[in-house]
């Protein structure tokens, strides 16, 4: 496996305005088979950084590349490294699900068999085999996001962005996540999750970056981040309490 990060955020300053950033000096990196979680409170940038990542914001300052290459000088690869499941689903509401993770998988340059061999095995786990024909329209919002994430995971990309993706599923759609992002990162796939049920991905990411007012203030394994705020033994929702509260 490639010891160079597939994602590498450099600099990076951006925002909405030019005279009022919302991301300042931040930098990190997403290196091959790692799940890092981005955390932060509402507002502290996390969407943000996506936005840049995506390529829907352009940095004030800053680089970032996608297995080393920038959106500028190679946009069709550096979009086609990437995958995104965005906090609320947007679907075409007269497009079927299964029409949904077909156009997903051919913009993707998805092999036939290997879409319906994927596409099946996802409808299975998400338990949407009954909805495969069925219009977005018809859908629950729980429904929605599986179609959403089932689009995402069509494709075989080195790195996915995923924003908040548990907002309205069911306890066994989550769990259903949790362990195919686990076998994904398994093959050498790199997820840059966020999320604010903390207690949930402790246990799954590999390192964390908590994001506050558009900087980063700790990154590293939860013991990592502990140690060097001087609290040991505490949960991962406990030491991002103390952290934004303005702790060490």
């Amino acid at each position: 496996m490639s010891s160079s990060p597939v994602l590498q955020i450099t600099g990076l300053s951006g925002g909405y305005s030019m005279n009022r950033p919302v991301l300042h000096d931040v930098s990190l990196q997403v290196q091959p088979g790692e799940m890092i979680g981005l955390i932060g409170l509402n507002g502290a940038g996390k969407s943000t950084t996506m936005k840049h990542i995506l390529g829907l914001m352009s940095p004030h300052k800053g680089e970032i590349t996608v297995q080393g290459k920038t959106r500028e000088a190679d946009p069709n690869q550096y979009h086609s490294a990437l995958s995104f499941v965005p906090e609320s689903p947007l679907l075409y509401e007269e497009m079927t699900v299964r029409e949904h993770i077909e156009f997903t998988a051919r913009a993707y340059g998805v092999e036939r068999s290997d879409y319906e061999s994927r596409s099946s095995h996802l409808a299975a786990l998400f338990h949407m085999e009954d909805k495969m024909d069925s219009l977005s329209a018809h859908l629950s919002k729980g429904m929605k996001q599986k179609v959403m994430i089932m689009c995402a995971f069509v494709a075989r990309p080195a790195l996915y962005v995923i924003d908040e993706p548990f907002l309205g599923l069911d306890p066994l759609g989550i769990r259903s996540l949790l362990d195919f992002m686990m076998e994904l990162k398994k093959g050498g796939a790199s997820i840059l999750l966020s999320s604010h049920i903390l207690s949930t991905i402790e246990n799954y990411c590999d390192r964390f970056i908590v994001l506050h007012q558009g900087k980063i203030i700790a990154q590293g394994t939860l013991k990592e981040m502990a140690s060097a705020a001087g609290q040991h033994g505490l949960s991962l929702e406990q030491l991002f309490y103390e952290l934004v509260q303005g702790g060490k």
